[in-house]
This record gives structure tokens, sequence and C-alpha cells, in this order.
């Protein structure tokens, strides 16, 4: 499976840990982000993970910024994108069972240790399927349109 991963200038750190844990993992990872600390406009890198996963390029993406939100809401702009900003293993499972969430986003302050299981359980989720979950999904897709 592929995953993409894209960050601004203050995740490059991270985002190398996750990229060789994802390949050690058995991952094709797909690097969107910026490889040096020179700042950088992070919506840019957020809808290059949404223009992959709509171009069918990767199935999931991995949005790193300084808190996370930025980059959440600039990927949640592409359409088809349900992107969440998460903290926790319970947030990432959620996202994916409830929400059928595609990208996550984190801050640049976790360590690799503690984003390992909250990056795996998203990935390793699926979707509920369940008609109230699936209900929801529609209504904001057709928001959307």
């Amino acid at each position: 499976m592929k995953i993409g991963i894209a960050n601004d200038h203050s995740g490059v750190e991270i985002k190398n840990q996750i990229q060789k844990f994802l390949e050690l993992e058995g991952y094709e990872v797909m690097n969107y982000g910026t490889d040096t600390k020179e700042s950088v406009d992070y919506p840019l890198y957020a809808f290059k993970i949404g223009q992959a996963i709509n171009t069918n390029k990767i199935k999931f993406g991995i949005l790193i910024c300084h808190t996370g939100i930025g980059m959440s809401i600039a990927a949640n702009k592409v359409k088809n994108i349900r992107c969440a900003k998460v903290d926790t293993e319970e947030e990432a499972f959620l996202t994916r069972s409830h929400n059928d969430s595609n990208v996550i986003a984190f801050n640049d302050k976790k360590n690799i240790e503690e984003l390992k299981p909250i990056i795996k359980t998203f990935l390793e989720t699926p979707f509920s399927k369940e008609d109230r979950h699936q209900r929801r999904i529609d209504l904001i897709h057709h928001y959307e349109c």
C-alpha cells in the first residue's frame, strides 16, 4: 500500500522518522513534503497529498506541521479528502471507523514512539460501513460538490 507523507519546515525530522517506520512496516512511502527547515507555505503540501489521493497515487496521507491544525484545514479544502488532526489511538480508530478519513495530521511535538501506535491504528482500521456513518459522509460529500 502506498502512503503519502507531507510536512512543512517544522516537521522535517519527525517526517523522516515516520517514513522509516512505515517502510519497515512494509508500506511504500511517497514524500510530498519539504526536506529543509526553510520556511514554506504548508497549504501547498496538504494540497499535494489531497491531489495524490484523488489521482490514486496513494491510498492514505499523513501531514505534519507545527500544530497539525493548519495542515488539516488545508487538506479538508480538497474535494474527497477527510482529514483529522489526531493525538490518540482512539481518535485514529474513530476517524477511520466512523468518518472513513483518508488523511491524518499531527503536530511536530510527538516523538516517533508516541506516533507509531496511532499511525498503525489509522492504517489498519477499516471503515465500519454502518448506515449512520455512511449517511453522514454522504452529507459532507454532497455539500462539497
